[in-house]
């Protein structure tokens, strides 16, 4: 008998891409694709339940079809459709994993869970060390929007471990994830045709191709007896960072740069119009960057990622088109006005 895998999360473009690849494993009997709402996309020989893990009814599903491996990806930053606002997202990250592991907990036959989360657990703060390693604590814990969310659940998935030791689990903190169907929050603000910045501040950022984060939750969904180490928690992100002005440069988008009170103020309004999740979280992103060690990734559960941070920020740029104004012209732009700020600084 081969194992049975349980998706949450499939209606969504990573998770319905992850239920077809995953059917295609030998050594996977069944595939179990759940989310509250019926997906866009097809899902192969997967058997759709329509379930909201918000519910205790997720833990008649695990039952009735004896799951062994559950794979959580509905822990994401943005709504599906018109399927509510941040207030629906936090109740599926929050509720929904709780809900979730305390299904996991009276099933005897789960043994095994993958959390999708974010290394936005780490926060963005402007003492942060150069590089975060998985067991570096924050300088302060994110206050707010889906980095604390992440918080939340990663604190409810070490309770999980602690009850149930027989399950192996695996965290996978993964960087912004970019690719031609990216949906995230950082994905709205790079999509814009302008990108307000914070003055005086240029940070690094990481990024990881959508195609990566497939990849590298084959491994660690998979059987821990055909040797991989895959228990743990885990950072993922391509090799390389980028500055916020190298960004706007390849994305062909001018920057405005703006003083921290009035980027607080450009993001509430972008909230009310539905433009992009400007959360307080993003705020400290976009004006402290962060970068984290993938050390881990590559010598314990041995994946190497096919893209770059580059290389998935490229992807990324070609599917969403020109800009409004030519490469050349952005970067010309940006490096004059970082003199003007240095000659007015000196």
């Amino acid at each position: 008998m081969g194992k049975v895998v349980l998706v949450t999360g499939a209606a969504r473009q990573l998770g319905g891409r992850f239920v077809r690849r995953v059917q295609r494993d030998p050594g996977v009997d069944r595939v179990i694709a759940v989310d509250a709402v019926d997906p866009p996309h097809q899902l192969g020989d997967a058997e759709f339940v329509r379930a909201d893990i918000r519910r205790p009814a997720i833990t008649r599903v695990l039952a009735e079809h004896a799951v062994d491996t559950v794979v959580h990806m509905d822990v994401t930053g943005t709504p599906l459709g018109t399927g509510g606002g941040r207030a629906a997202v936090k109740e599926t990250n929050v509720i929904g994993t709780m809900q979730l592991l305390g299904a996991c907990q009276k099933s005897p036959s789960v043994k095994r869970l993958v959390v999708k989360s974010s290394t936005s657990v780490y926060g963005s703060a402007p003492r942060d060390p150069a590089v975060f390693t998985e067991t570096t604590p924050p300088k302060s814990l994110p206050s707010g929007g889906f980095a604390k969310d992440a918080v939340e659940v990663e604190g409810y998935v070490r309770g999980f471990a602690r009850r149930r030791p027989d399950v192996a689990v695996c965290v996978l903190r993964f960087a912004n994830i970019l690719g031609p169907a990216a949906d995230s929050p950082l994905a709205e603000y790079l999509s814009l045709p302008v990108l307000p910045t914070v003055f005086g501040f240029d940070p690094r950022l990481q990024f990881v191709h959508e195609d990566d984060v497939i990849d590298v939750l084959m491994i660690a969904s998979d059987d821990p007896r055909r040797g991989t180490l895959n228990s743990g928690t885990f950072n993922v992100a391509g090799e390389g960072v980028l500055l916020l002005s190298q960004c706007s440069r390849r994305l062909g988008r001018p920057t405005v740069p703006v003083p921290l009170p009035t980027v607080t103020w450009v993001g509430s309004a972008l909230r009310t119009v539905g433009m992009t999740d400007f959360s307080p979280e993003q705020i400290r992103l976009l004006t402290h960057g962060r970068v984290v060690s993938t050390a881990q990734m590559r010598e314990t559960l041995g994946f190497v990622p096919r893209y770059s941070t580059a290389e998935a920020f490229a992807d990324f740029a070609r599917s969403r088109g020109a800009g409004l104004l030519p490469p050349e012209a952005v970067a010309r732009t940006v490096d004059r006005l970082s003199t003007l700020v240095s000659k007015e600084r000196i």
